[in-house]
């Protein structure tokens, strides 16, 4: 017990030092940033979960006593908590359907990415009340936060602000941001908390400390729950604009301003479809590696569609379409079973 403590103090600290650095200010910072999470992830599964949440109260403990108190939840919510609960689930297991002596049956992946993206959204909706208690003052607290964040004055331009614009240019930029960044950081948060769960299982497994079997990773599967969830986050969207549409209580200029304008419902929603479309984004990416398997350049095929996502971008869409489609139709399945011979199949 006092080795997990131990454990959970130095993660906690580490933890706190990589959230903190971004208090820099340069590009590496950001990066380590995003890596706050991954010494309490080390913790969970390499160690105990017991450690990880140690980790995550001293860190958020640290940054409170440094930084004010409203760092204390900020961390809990955004990172500690997230990162402990994913270590634990990571090392659920029941015992097997087989008669295999010592045989596991660990906790799913496909599961633990579908919580990572719950828990981008919680992140990032449980941020929304900094800025305001409702649609309008969101905005509006969101608004004025970038507007200030763009008017910084950089070091070696003593008296300009990051950007010039003309005040049209500047209103319909911090528009833009308003309305992309909640979604986008749902986004990253999905994100990070998938790619620290791995380097932490990496770092875990080459120490020897990994106690479940490494997962073949491309046949990991959603449950059943996620397709309705991502059909909740997407009516939660457009259902009040159909609504309105439906009962003639808009115009095409107050239809399109509530495309713009959504409640703070259709805010969360769109947090939670985001999240939802980017964990869709990995099982596609996971359908692609399945079925390249065994092809006459495979390696190229790969790198070119990591290459085209993440210079575009927006293929990220076609590779969440892609891993929807084999939810309802079982794409590896099928190219599995087409591989094997006709002897062979049952």
């Amino acid at each position: 017990m006092v080795q997990i403590l131990l454990i959970g103090i130095a993660a906690g600290a580490a933890s706190a030092l990589l959230f903190a650095s971004i208090a820099s200010g340069s590009l590496l910072s950001v990066s380590l940033f995003y890596l706050a999470p991954l010494p309490i992830m080390i913790a969970a599964v390499g160690w105990s979960h017991i450690a990880a949440l140690v980790a995550g109260v001293v860190a958020a403990a640290g940054l409170a006593g440094v930084f004010g108190s409203f760092f204390f939840v900020a961390f809990l919510v955004g990172i500690g908590l997230p990162a402990w609960w994913l270590g634990y689930l990571a090392l659920l297991a029941r015992p097997g359907t087989t008669a295999a002596t010592g045989n596991l049956e660990w906790y799913p992946v496909g599961r633990l990415v579908v919580w990572a993206a719950l828990l981008g959204t919680v992140a990032v909706v449980a941020a929304i009340p900094n800025f305001g208690m409702d649609a309008e003052s969101f905005r509006v607290g969101l608004k004025n936060a970038f507007a200030r964040i763009l008017q910084i004055e950089t070091p070696n331009l003593a008296d300009r602000p990051l950007l010039t614009l003309d005040l049209a240019d500047a209103n319909a930029l911090l528009d833009f941001l308003v309305a992309t960044i909640p979604p986008t950081a749902a986004v990253l948060a999905t994100i990070t908390n998938v790619a620290n769960l791995w380097l932490a299982a990496r770092v875990a497994k080459v120490s020897g400390r990994l106690k479940r079997p490494w997962p073949q990773l491309a046949m990991m599967a959603f449950p059943g729950l996620a397709p309705a969830l991502l059909s909740l986050a997407l009516a939660g969207v457009l259902l009040p604009l159909a609504f309105d549409l439906a009962f003639d209580r808009l115009g095409a200029s107050g239809a399109l301003g509530l495309i713009e304008h959504p409640g703070l419902v259709g805010i969360a929603s769109g947090v939670l479809a985001a999240s939802l479309l980017m964990a869709y984004a990995m099982l596609g990416f996971a359908v692609i590696h399945a079925t390249s398997s065994g092809i006459g350049g495979r390696g190229a095929i790969l790198t070119g569609v990591y290459a085209v996502v993440a210079v575009f971008g927006w293929p990220l869409l076609v590779m969440a379409l892609i891993g929807l489609i084999d939810s309802m139709l079982d794409i590896r399945g099928r190219v599995a079973r087409r591989r094997v011979p006709p002897a062979h199949r049952i």
